[in-house]
């Protein structure tokens, strides 16, 4: 049902009436995220500041049946906090202080909205580390971060969010606060519902905290890049660094297209003659670090690596990330519209998995550049083309269904990191099969019965 003046007067009483927007131009901000989809606009975006407040939001919200989408910075890639026309957008950013962290036991409580960086800062303050690191982490928040469940640059090492999740207060759909998990390292006790909420983009419940754990911070770090003539030396060389039992945090690729893209961006030195580059980096103790960048390299060189460049100090080793790290932004720059997509096989599909991106893009007439993380198979084939050419518009449509379909033949998945929203919606039946499609519209229907959390993303 759409907004009545009744609610908003409701909702100014609630938060304040310099926290309810409902001008136009106001709500034009919050009409889009990071993903490449239709803008629409809410009927208003709300900024709450803890969980009651939330709890009364969601309230007025069951009352009057009103659509709520829940946003933190919009940084999203899927269209998960895109709004529905006329909903409430109900936004967590100013929920953003880090309430404890317990050194004891490794662990740290923090509100929804404060930045991934600003949780990685806290922990390494204390000498702790808090491993995951999307692209966004210097303005993505940790909500959204646990709503997408989203990875990062060190995944093949230490893994995704889920991973660092310990806790959560959710308010429910009905406005109900519900706390599940603690710092126990071991508790078997009931369903881990936790988990339930991790992923779920804003579909089930609302996070207004979260209890992450942490990890003792590595000793020392080595990064190295490696540039090769054929994409497939480059997934040969990730394959025996594996085989030789060495986990690095840090295995990734950047194709011709994105390497010359980010030399232009970020001036960082790379070679613009190469077809792929590798960049390494290992961490733990000096010994071991030591040892697993003197392989690597080895590793690299031994097959064809045209050139090796090994850090020789932090500085450097930050320089030379920041190539991957630029990646999405130098890639922005070359057309008005860049979609970041996000198709993951297993490792040794991911060549294969290229050369038909590759294919793909000679196929539709379509300029794509090519990263990700080679380490752990997740690919970000990257559109570079125009929104208002409707008719190259259809062509990155069709180019989209024969990627996902070949992930999907290959083993793989629709998305590794950045989520379903509205932007995979259509691939989620035929990667998921019937009988899991039915258990998460049970699910979905049993904590949300009248459909007012985030409507049309992830399931119909």
């Amino acid at each position: 049902m759409p907004l009545t003046d009744p609610d908003l007067e409701r909702l100014r009483d609630l938060v304040g009436a310099g926290d309810v927007l409902v001008s136009p131009e106001d709500l034009i901000p919050y009409s889009f995220d990071g993903t490449a989809v239709l803008n629409q606009m809410p009927g208003c975006v709300v900024f709450v500041e803890s969980a009651a407040e939330v709890s009364g939001v969601l309230k007025i919200a069951q009352s009057g049946k009103i659509p709520v989408v829940t946003r933190g910075s919009g940084t999203g890639l899927s269209g998960g906090s895109l709004p529905v026309p006329g909903c409430i957008v109900l936004c967590t950013a100013r929920m953003d202080k880090i309430l404890e962290v317990d050194r004891a036991n490794l662990t740290m409580r923090a509100q929804p909205g404060v930045t991934t960086l600003a949780i990685a800062d806290a922990a390494a303050a204390v000498d702790l580390f808090y491993p995951p690191d999307p692209g966004s982490m210097k303005i993505s928040t940790i909500g959204g971060n646990v709503a997408e469940n989203s990875g990062g640059l060190r995944g093949l090492k230490y893994g995704i969010t889920r991973n660092y999740v310990m806790g959560l207060e959710v308010v429910l759909a009905d406005g109900e606060i519900m706390r599940t998990g603690n710092k126990c390292v071991k508790d078997v006790a009931g369903y881990s519902l936790k988990d339930l909420f991790v992923g779920s983009e804003g579909t089930l419940g609302v996070i207004t905290e979260v209890l992450l754990r942490l990890i003792p911070k590595p000793a020392a770090k080595r990064t190295l890049v490696a540039t090769y003539g054929a994409m497939d030396a480059a997934a040969q060389t990730v394959t025996d660094i594996i085989a030789a039992r060495i986990i690095p945090c840090t295995l990734e690729f950047l194709d011709r297209t994105t390497i010359r893209c980010v030399e232009d961006f970020a001036k960082v030195g790379l070679p613009t003659d190469c077809e792929a580059l590798l960049l390494m980096e290992t961490d733990g103790h000096p010994a071991q670090v030591a040892d697993e960048a003197r392989q690597m390299e080895e590793i690299a060189r031994r097959n064809g690596a045209a050139e090796v460049r090994v850090a020789k100090d932090d500085a450097e080793g930050a320089r030379l990330a920041s190539a991957r790290r630029s990646a999405f932004s130098a890639l922005a720059r070359v057309a008005p519209t860049t979609i970041l997509e996000d198709a993951t096989v297993p490792r040794s599909e991911l060549a294969p998995m290229v050369r038909f991106v590759e294919h793909i893009a000679r196929k539709y007439r379509l300029r794509i550049g090519t990263f990700g993380h080679m380490g752990d198979g997740n690919l970000h084939p990257t559109f570079l083309t125009d929104e208002r050419n409707h008719e190259e518009m259809h062509r990155v449509e069709l180019a989209f269904h024969e990627i996902f379909d070949e992930a999907i033949r290959l083993g793989g998945t629709i998305t590794g990191e950045h989520g379903v929203g509205v932007a995979k919606k259509s691939f989620l039946p035929k990667f998921m099969g019937d009988a899991q499609m039915r258990v998460m519209r049970e699910l979905r229907r049993a904590l949300d019965p009248s459909g007012i959390l985030n409507p049309g993303k992830v399931l119909d």
